[in-house]
């Protein structure tokens, strides 16, 4: 874990590494997923979102499309107010880049799922 990485209650670890006011269009977060783990179900309200995967393996279930393995340098687009959810299936981190446009904010997160513990 980093300094600037934190738990969020999505069930991953994150770095925002480019969010700020003055420019809503688009926010970037490093996110980590530990090896079996998988985040809830969440959807982001007028935001889309794209995972870009930077390390590791693992199967990413958007909306009601089929469940889709993915691996380095995939690219995942998920629809605003679309459910998402990712899974890490291999031994190590699984690391995405998530690219919101417009830029995210806490207020746009919907949790769907109870089902995933802290940590």
């Amino acid at each position: 874990m980093t300094p600037d990485e934190y738990y969020f209650e999505e069930g991953c670890f994150i770095v925002e590494l480019h969010n700020i006011p003055v420019d809503p269009a688009v926010s970037v977060a490093r996110a980590r997923v530990e090896p079996g783990r998988i985040t809830r179900w969440h959807s982001l309200k007028g935001i889309e979102e794209r995972y870009l995967i930077v390390q590791g393996t693992g199967r990413v279930e958007v909306g009601s499309q089929a469940p889709r393995d993915v691996r380095q340098n995939d690219v995942v687009r998920i629809p605003p107010g679309c459910r998402q959810r990712i899974a890490n299936t291999g031994p190590d981190d699984l690391v995405f880049l998530a690219i919101c446009t417009p830029r995210f904010v806490p207020a746009a997160y919907r949790d769907l799922d109870q089902t995933v513990p802290a940590p």
